[in-house]
């Protein structure tokens, strides 16, 4: 516990400097989540289990007069039951993964875990036809809303949608030669911080261009040489977007390993479409995805989430009862073995800043009905997994600050 509490000392301490070196100070914002997870497990794992969650998004900036600012954001998390059991084995994962660093973050108390996370940290130059952005910061790329084979760097999970992407520690070069087009340059440190030599690590280009309704993206990128691939892996991108009669999307990207012969398992592809009708009471949306075994969607590439299958289909209806409410019936499907995970979600606003949300996900596959071992990768016990889970029902309160 002592520990944590130097950590979160010295990020105030940081904070609390740069608000006081930027003329305009800091400025805050953020949000504060209370979650409560129930359960029915399978396999080897718990019949029923329950969790609670604290969890808090801290957001601040400075800003300069002169078109410098500087943005930071801690995650601050206090969990207990299955929330802390996840985050011991995340976190005993990394231990593995990078011996001598360890989580110097994480403390334990009589009932619950905690820890702190540096979320975003970096500063941003902003001129007339040029921006700089430099430090712990997220790179995005694509217009995909479910899958973003694109968004190699901060990969999606559909199963958790309003997870907030992670960061990377790079930077990027942004040119405005026209009102309607953009030009980048990017670069990224290795996923391996332990890498003192630079093996993993990213430097690319990209390009937007927008008209009245489509836009068009295009990214390359080379990662240099390192274990397992000492020619270095190139990914070749192109996203998009048209809102029309209906809101259309395509994506994919295209990573390309000379050691492995990379043939179609490097492709990741996503195609989509969205409407809303009844003055936009409704919404609709379906994607679709696939995912070769080398590609940026690959649970293979070393993607937490990442899938196995090579077909998979996201659909989902919104019903917005009132400017307060809305209801959310979503299911995620896997066409290569036959397992799905549908949800059922509403959420209410009962006043500014404060809203309720009500979840339940099941977890389906073939084997569950027939007892023939055909499990699925969505199936309440995947192919590999010791233990896994039936339903999930998750009550979360969110608080905007």
């Amino acid at each position: 516990m002592k520990t944590m509490r130097s950590v979160l000392a010295a990020a105030v301490f940081v904070f609390a400097a740069a608000g006081m070196v930027f003329a305009e100070g800091l400025e805050f914002s953020g949000l504060l989540d209370s979650t409560v997870t129930l359960g029915a497990g399978a396999g080897e794992g718990p019949g029923f289990f329950c969790g609670l969650e604290e969890y808090a998004n801290i957001r601040m900036q400075a800003k300069l007069r002169d078109g410098a600012a500087f943005y930071g954001a801690l995650n601050l998390i206090a969990a207990g039951g299955t929330p802390a059991v996840t985050a011991a084995a995340l976190a005993a994962g990394n231990a593995a993964a990078y011996p001598g660093l360890t989580a110097s973050s994480f403390a334990a108390g009589e009932n619950y875990a905690a820890a702190l996370e540096l979320e975003r940290l970096y500063f941003r130059f902003n001129g007339d036809y040029l921006d700089f952005d430099g430090g712990l910061l997220r790179i995005a790329f694509g217009y995909g809303q479910v899958f973003g084979p694109s968004d190699f760097l901060n990969p999606k999970n559909p199963l958790v949608p309003d997870a907030r992407p992670r960061a990377v520690l790079g930077g990027t070069l942004s040119a405005y030669l026209l009102d309607s087009l953009k030009l980048q340059v990017f670069g990224a440190a290795p996923k391996n911080p332990l890498a003192p030599e630079g093996g993993g690590g990213l430097a690319g280009l990209s390009g937007d261009q927008h008209w009245d309704k489509a836009s068009l993206q295009v990214v390359y990128a080379f990662e240099s040489p390192e274990e397992g691939s000492p020619q270095g892996i190139h990914r070749y991108g192109l996203s998009f977007k048209a809102d029309l009669a209906l809101g259309f999307t395509a994506e994919l990207l295209y990573t390309h390993n000379p050691e492995e012969h990379t043939g179609l398992e490097g492709l990741a592809f996503s195609g989509g479409a969205d409407y809303s009708f009844f003055d936009g009471r409704w919404y609709v949306l379906a994607e679709y995805l696939y995912n070769g075994a080398s590609s940026s969607t690959s649970a293979r590439s070393g993607n937490p989430a990442g899938f196995s299958g090579e077909h998979f289909f996201y659909t989902g209806i919104s019903w917005l009862y009132d400017d307060l409410s809305a209801f959310t019936l979503a299911c995620l499907s896997a066409f290569s073995d036959l397992s799905f995970s549908p949800v059922l979600s509403a959420e209410h606003e009962l006043f500014q800043g404060f809203t309720l949300s009500l979840s339940g996900r099941f977890l389906l596959d073939r084997d569950l009905f027939s007892g023939d071992g055909n499990r699925g990768e969505l199936g309440p016990l995947p192919p590999g997994a010791s233990g896994g889970s039936r339903f999930i029902l998750t009550v979360r309160a969110r608080l905007r600050f």
